[in-house]
């Protein structure tokens, strides 16, 4: 299979900005993992993104686009032309190399029991903008086929182990503002799930509470006490309980009943719900992995790092200390993905989303 050059995007829950990355592949081996960017939202464009949330909660039609949404996609849109503008140019890249861009869009819904994922952003917009073919809406054929929706990236973490000397079986945790995991154990479809809250509900309670846009470095976290009691009944919640496989809207664990811890507290026990969860999601896997692969924000965060280390007893580690980049894994993987669409491969598993057979999906769209 020949090698294509993909852009991918990511923009997540967390609504701190667009990741970029290049990639060279054949839509099974990555042939070259090429520069990453970044393109940060400003306040402003925050405040539109949470509206928009805020707004979408009422959708019942992943089409319309009712409130603040309309405007959301637009500055979704326009700010991904500008990251792969300035991407292109910072990195002297030969715009006709690129066969296409990968392009998630913006999570405003996700709730595939009521077969409704919502990722704003106009594709078709976007490949006039670059004058270059764009995949996007990503999810929608899985969850029309019955499927979670999520997680998508699994696939793509299978294809970057395979790189590694790693003891299996392996777990690749991806803390963004949701948690999710990968389980990978020989040549079997990888096993994947939401494993429950990420860095969202951490970052909401800091910037409530400080004004700060989040935890740095997991400072306030490391100077509070984690109250056990919240932690214990916070994991009562039938979600984890429930078996694979599973998603999670941003919104399903929003808040934790902290109101009456002082700051420095409540961040520490949130940021325990968010390591136990992964932890609590073990119970889940066929078998005990040797050691986790931390990727996205919550590297960052030390704190949480060393929470996850003692809730787990097994080896964890940030994707930054094996040589891959913890920060960019997820806009690599959309152009990973963006190659397997246009290939026709499967995107989701019966073992990832639940859909009754490997699915591709996306839509392929020209300038």
């Amino acid at each position: 299979m020949s090698f294509l050059k993909a852009i991918g995007l990511m923009s997540g829950t967390s609504l701190d900005g667009v990741d970029l990355a290049l990639v060279e592949t054949d839509g099974e081996r990555i042939g070259w993992l090429g520069p990453t960017g970044y393109r940060a939202y400003t306040p402003a464009e925050q405040d539109l993104l949470r509206h928009a949330l805020a707004d979408a909660l009422v959708l019942k039609d992943r089409k319309a686009r009712p409130g603040s949404l309309r405007d959301a996609e637009a500055l979704i849109t326009q700010s991904h032309a500008e990251a792969i503008d300035d991407f292109i140019s910072n990195n002297k890249i030969i715009k006709k190399d690129i066969a296409v861009v990968g392009f998630h869009g913006q999570t405003v819904l996700h709730r595939p029991r009521e077969h409704l994922t919502v990722q704003i952003g106009d594709g078709p917009g976007l490949a006039k903008k670059l004058s270059i073919p764009v995949v996007y809406d990503f999810r929608a054929a899985d969850v029309a086929a019955g499927g979670e929706g999520a997680p998508l990236v699994p696939v793509y973490h299978r294809a970057l182990a395979s790189t590694l000397k790693n003891s299996l079986p392996l777990a690749i945790v991806n803390i963004g503002g949701v948690a999710n995991i990968t389980y990978l154990d020989g040549d079997n479809d990888p096993l994947a799930f939401d494993t429950g809250p990420g860095n969202a509900p951490i970052d909401d309670l800091v910037r409530e509470r400080t004004g700060q846009k989040h935890d740095f470095e997991g400072k306030l976290a490391a100077h509070g006490n984690v109250d056990q009691k919240i932690v214990v009944k916070v994991l009562c919640d039938p979600y984890f309980a429930q078996k694979p496989p599973k998603s999670l809207d941003r919104a399903t664990f929003a808040t934790f009943p902290l109101h009456f811890l002082l700051t420095e507290d409540a961040i520490a026990t949130a940021t325990a719900i968010v390591a136990a969860s992964i932890a609590k999601a073990f119970d889940h896997l066929p078998k005990r992995p040797t050691s986790i692969i931390v990727v996205g924000g919550g590297t960052q965060n030390p704190t949480l790092m060393a929470m996850l280390r003692e809730r787990t007893g097994v080896s964890v580690k940030s994707a930054n200390d094996i040589g891959w980049h913890a920060d960019a894994i997820e806009a690599q993987a959309f152009a990973y993905l963006a190659v397997r669409s246009v290939k026709g491969l499967p995107l989701t598993f019966p073992t990832t989303t639940g859909v009754k057979i490997p699915l591709t999906g996306g839509v392929f769209v020209k300038p």
